[in-house]
């Protein structure tokens, strides 16, 4: 099937290989395409980049106290079931009479069960996190994956018509040095590259865009000039790093 040509379930992927539920044949499948296509590759990274800044866009929420006294009840359980366990284990080893197996089996059963409702109590609560932090993630109007001369992914950048801003993400190994900073070119069918901005040296970087400046512009590329970037209304003087498409996609 050619994701690309199915916008939505491409999202539904890109979302379940981020939260590690996309496995097996069909995570392997995702990964190759998205190895060889770059739309793949680009909502890939949107929702990593999506999950992995989470903690940056929402405050902390406390659970009900309610939670934490089903999870002490439970913790509490399956420490005395593995409590009488060991017990019975320490009575056949001084040679006292053997207990029922049943007896045995039961214990492990409760411990089990205590240990997965444990996980089932831990999953609703994160689960219900993940559900409001997802709905207020931001809107990714247009994503672009910026590659190296070997066509590996270097820079994620998307743009919020929300907050107006361009968010680059750092997804290679590449520093540029402490003479020198990365710029942001687009680049316009027909124009001279035109600046959007010179970036620092942290793994995000945010820089304040309109949408006019990303409309109808078909490619981004970044490149390395001397500290602070070239002036305003001149176009790159050092090698291009990174470039790649620019794609609109439906919020």
């Amino acid at each position: 099937m050619n994701l690309i040509a199915h916008p939505e379930l491409l999202e539904l992927l890109a979302a379940s290989h981020a939260l590690g539920t996309l496995r097996g044949g069909a995570r392997r499948r995702f990964e190759a395409l998205a190895r060889e296509q770059a739309p793949v590759r680009a909502a890939a990274l949107v929702w990593q980049g999506r999950l992995a800044s989470m903690t940056e866009l929402q405050s902390p929420v406390a659970p009900d106290a309610a939670v934490w006294t089903r999870i002490r009840n439970i913790i509490d359980a399956e420490q005395s079931a593995l409590a009488v366990e060991r017990q019975r284990e320490a009575a056949r080893a001084a040679g006292e009479p053997r207990q029922g197996g049943w007896l045995r089996s039961l214990a492990l059963w409760r411990g089990a069960a205590a240990a997965g409702a444990l996980a089932t109590v831990v999953a609703v609560t994160v689960g219900l996190n993940l559900r409001d932090q997802l709905q207020n993630a931001p809107a990714v109007q247009y994503v672009a994956v910026l590659n190296d001369d070997q066509s590996a992914a270097s820079m994620l950048v998307t743009f919020d018509p929300k907050k107006k801003q361009l968010v680059l993400q750092r997804v290679g190994s590449f520093k540029e040095g402490d003479d020198k900073s990365l710029q942001l070119w687009a680049l316009p069918p027909g124009g001279a590259p035109r600046s959007l901005g010179v970036l620092g040296n942290a793994p995000a970087l945010k820089l304040t865009a309109s949408e006019s400046d990303v409309q109808a512009v078909p490619a981004l590329a970044i490149s390395l000039e001397a500290k602070g970037g070239v002036p305003a209304g001149s176009g790159p003087k050092g090698p291009i790093l990174f470039k790649g498409a620019l794609i609109e996609k439906t919020i």
